[in-house]
């Protein structure tokens, strides 16, 4: 997947609505990326690892 501008940097992105993290090296479906991009409810992380994600309470989603 080539990851959208705002998301160069990172490989895990959280989503504010529904407290699920995805990991943009293994999506499959572009579409969910991209509409939490259009949305812009979407959070990141520093360090950008899925240990950081649920230490902030989110929970990982395969798509």
């Amino acid at each position: 997947m080539e990851r959208p501008r705002s998301l160069e940097g990172f490989r895990y992105v959280g989503d504010k609505r529904s407290q699920l993290v995805y990991d943009l090296d293994g999506v499959r479906d572009e579409s969910v990326v991209e509409e939490l991009v259009a949305s812009e409810q979407f959070s990141v992380f520093g360090p950008d690892t899925l240990a950081e994600a649920r230490n902030r309470g989110y929970r990982p989603k395969a798509v």
